[in-house]
């Protein structure tokens, strides 16, 4: 992050763990109020930081007017569901709070994260207001956690229904039920023991006509989490939302984490949904 001139690192949002802590990064030039790419690290809910190469796509919006805001939150070892949704609501919160000492446009945030960290993506756009996932413990409980978009890079979206599609399309592995899978280390059980959970860690369960619009790209040959988890989401949001509050990309050959997502061609078409919608 050397070259980036104008930065704030591991500034704290919070005070109940280390690792609630986020970056800001502003563009060269340019007085601001920049609109925001919120990033959200993946990582299986377990690992990952802030900082590291997953970042990187990110911050190529610095050079389109964006500035960047790069979070932490409690991985699945620290704390449980919903713990790291509630931090990374807290985090935009505190951005807000803090909006005018860092040049800003807080009504313009971007919610941006591949796996696990399109599941947070998601479920920020889609629980505005939600009292379960606003912990005022956090701080600043008088600000609002909403975002205006959401861009989902291969987000897990219903854990029940993952081994089962990954069977369908002769891909694996197909443990996402073990009691030792990262979806379950997130819930704390083995997942096909509480469905209850499950249903109140999935996007699916909070879609409204309220939702902001989201852009959706998967990879066909995805291993990992399946395309499938996708298409459940478009399918939600179309017959709740309407077909116009999204785009899904469904990409041919690209697999989980694909170097082609990041790309100067597929990153032009997300900043141009961005852009697009934001104004």
């Amino acid at each position: 992050m050397s070259h980036i001139a104008r930065k704030w690192l591991d500034l704290p949002y919070a005070t109940l763990s280390p690792a609630q802590r986020l970056d800001i990064y502003l563009p060269a030039h340019g007085d601001g109020p920049f609109p925001v790419i919120f990033s959200i690290h993946g990582g299986a809910f377990a690992i990952g930081d802030k900082r590291d190469v997953q970042l990187s796509p990110f911050l190529t919006g610095l050079d389109r007017g964006f500035a960047v805001v790069s979070v932490n939150y409690r991985l699945s070892g620290e704390a449980i569901f919903p713990a790291g949704l509630q931090d990374t609501k807290a985090a935009l919160r505190w951005l807000r709070a803090h909006a005018a000492e860092y040049s800003l446009d807080t009504d313009r945030i971007v919610a941006w994260g591949g796996s696990s960290g399109a599941n947070y993506a998601v479920m920020v756009g889609v629980t505005a207001g939600e009292p379960l996932f606003d912990d005022p413990v956090l701080g600043n409980e008088t600000f609002a956690s909403d975002v205006a978009l959401v861009v989902d890079w291969y987000g897990p979206m219903d854990f029940l229904t993952m081994d089962c599609q990954l069977a369908q399309s002769c891909l694996g592995p197909v443990d996402h039920n073990e009691p030792w899978s990262p979806e379950s280390r997130y819930l704390g059980a083995k997942i096909t023991d509480v469905p209850e959970k499950v249903r109140s860690a999935s996007p699916l369960a909070y879609v409204d006509d309220r939702v902001p619009p989201i852009l959706i790209q998967h990879g066909l040959m995805d291993n990992l989490v399946p395309y499938q988890q996708s298409e459940q989401l478009a399918a939600a949001l179309a017959t709740v939302a309407g077909r116009e509050r999204f785009e899904i990309d469904l990409l041919e050959g690209l697999g989980h984490a694909d170097p082609r997502f990041e790309t100067p061609e597929n990153l032009d078409r997300v900043f141009r949904f961005i852009k697009e919608r934001l104004s």
